[in-house]
């Protein structure tokens, strides 16, 4: 029995790992899905109002995180998808989780490689700077090109209104496509050459259009801190929706058993 701790992205909330949760229970773990700050009511509700998320910040998001894993009676498998895989990321680099795993994942500060569908599926968000200082989302045809486009129509439709929500658009402003013209550090920032970093595996869809494997490999080459453990795997025809669309079983064991793996007994 290993305690799991799973990572929502944005524009969706713990909703996301519905499925994952019972799939990993059922094999004798103790599953966690915390929300982010503001994102632990309903999807409707946050459909309805998402003001609650719409000044959230990366920092407050790690420190909610960090609070939660410290409280756990062990270092848990730390388990992130899309931005949740940067925190992830962020987590293990400083010493939490005793193996982690990311899965479509939004890249830290120094990843340059910026795909044609990624400047696309981001575009409806930077497409107006006001967005920068709102919660902004997605339409369905948005959703469906970004994150669902492995879906027949009638599918993808049902996972916007069953998971979408909007998510602060400061994120996407600060450490999306533009991050890497800023100097300096940024709070994204990792330490790729930390020897003290926990395992940690990249899972990536190859019709992934807003996180393409381009940008998870680019990712996984930045690791090279001495000792540690860091490899890539790539599922050719799954989308950004792996983790709920069919044959997610097959993503969620095999993030679970290569973790147990690597995991320190």
């Amino acid at each position: 029995m290993s305690t799991i701790v799973l990572i929502h992205g944005l524009w969706v909330t713990p909703r996301s790992w519905e499925q994952w949760i019972p799939h990993y229970e059922a094999k004798g773990h103790k599953v966690i899905a915390p929300a982010y700050p503001g994102f632990k009511a309903e999807v409707e509700a946050l459909r309805a109002d998402p003001s609650p998320i719409a000044s959230l910040t990366v920092p407050e998001t790690v420190a909610h995180l960090e609070k939660v894993i410290t409280g756990l009676p062990e270092k848990p498998v730390l388990i992130g998808h899309s931005f949740g895989g940067l925190l992830t990321q962020l987590l293990l680099d400083r010493g939490h989780g005793a193996a982690g795993v990311v899965i479509d994942s939004a890249p830290p500060q120094g990843i340059r490689v910026n795909p044609p569908s990624q400047l696309r599926s981001l575009f409806p968000i930077f497409n107006n700077p006001a967005k920068r200082h709102q919660a902004a989302g997605f339409t369905p045809e948005q959703f469906h090109y970004a994150f669902t486009n492995t879906l027949p129509q009638g599918d993808a439709q049902a996972a916007y209104d069953r998971y979408a929500i909007a998510a602060p658009g400061s994120w996407v402003w600060t450490y999306g496509l533009i991050a890497n013209l800023t100097p300096g550090k940024r709070e994204t920032w990792v330490d790729f050459h930390n020897p003290e970093r926990a395992p940690l595996l990249f899972l990536a869809g190859g019709r992934d259009h807003i996180m393409p494997p381009a940008v998870n490999k680019s990712n996984f080459r930045h690791y090279k801190g001495p000792g540690t453990i860091t490899d890539y795997h790539e599922f050719p025809e799954r989308s950004h929706w792996t983790c709920a669309e069919p044959g997610w079983e097959e993503v969620a064991d095999y993030a679970l058993d290569w973790a147990l793996r690597h995991a320190p007994s």
